[in-house]
């Protein structure tokens, strides 16, 4: 339920302006991730000469330009940045378009991972994983097979995609699973397109997040696009490794979302000692543009690198 409709509203500070575009230069910088081309970009600071790397992406196929003030503020502080797009999402090559896939996800983000080793002018020593929602989790997922990586973010990270499934009444559920089915179905059938869903729709419409608030939230941000029903079906099998992450990790939990459930990622967190958790008042997606969560974020990767 979102704040509003709790019957009341949560003051924040957001995130406002934009940093001097002398503080850091921008350039498109593509990776192959199984053959296809992926593609990102890569923010250098004006200083310092060898700075420490943040990779970035979302979740919920959302674009990387929905990231761009966050990445903006990051390079701004001093930290070089790779912003990607998943396969079959933005810019980058892969088909089906859009699909929700763990596996494909993580794999996207170890070839982007690779890619930023392969640089010069920045401290590949220094490789620290952000992700947002989903990708907070496939963040997660990558650090635990990658002892080099130096720390995580997982913001309002969605640690479970059955989750997303047991939200639903039990029809519901059986709807997507049943959707998902068909869209495997089809996607063997010559001159037959993938069966779609929304990657979020209104509370009674069949999507991968159903929900009229998160919703109108992603409206605000980039259109809503439809996305290969199959991603119900990968989804119900992944899980975060959250324990077996070895390096530091901040998780930073939005007390209004949702989605990202707070208690949840507590829950999960628990008995690590080298996990921490802020909570901050804001939804799953007011997170991206959130003043106390880039404060947090900032304070911890100052204290790590």
């Amino acid at each position: 339920m979102s704040p509003a409709a709790r019957g009341g509203s949560h003051p924040r500070p957001r995130l406002v302006g934009r940093p001097s575009k002398f503080d850091y230069s921008r350039v498109t910088v593509s990776f192959d991730s199984a053959g296809d081309a992926c593609t990102g970009w890569l923010y250098r600071p004006d200083r310092p000469a060898d700075p420490p790397v943040v990779v970035m992406a979302g979740g919920i196929a959302l674009p990387r330009e929905v990231l761009r003030p966050l990445a903006e503020r990051f390079a701004e502080r001093g930290y070089a940045v790779f912003l990607f797009d998943y396969r079959g999402i933005g810019d980058s090559e892969g088909t089906p378009r859009g699909l929700l896939s763990p596996a494909r996800a993580v794999t996207d983000w170890e070839e982007a991972v690779a890619r930023v080793r392969d640089l010069d002018g920045v401290d590949t020593n220094r490789v620290v994983l952000w992700g947002h929602s989903l990708g907070g989790a496939y963040a997660l997922s990558a650090a635990a097979d990658d002892p080099r990586v130096r720390a995580v973010v997982a913001l309002g990270p969605v640690l479970s995609g059955s989750a997303l499934l047991r939200a639903r009444p039990f029809p519901d559920v059986l709807r997507a699973l049943l959707a998902g089915v068909r869209d495997r179905v089809q996607g063997v059938l010559p001159r037959v397109g993938p069966h779609t869903v929304p990657a979020v729709g209104d509370d009674a419409e069949l999507a991968v997040v159903s929900d009229t608030g998160v919703r109108g939230s992603y409206r605000r941000l980039a259109p809503v696009p439809d996305v290969p029903a199959r991603s119900f079906l990968a989804l119900a099998r992944y899980t975060a490794p959250v324990e077996e992450v070895a390096c530091p990790t901040l998780f930073v939990a939005g007390s209004y979302d949702d989605v990202g459930d707070a208690e949840a990622v507590e829950a999960a967190v628990a008995d690590r000692a080298d996990a921490t958790l802020v909570r901050v008042p804001a939804t799953h997606l007011d997170l991206l543009d959130d003043e106390g969560a880039l404060g947090h974020t900032l304070v911890f990767l100052d204290g790590v690198l």
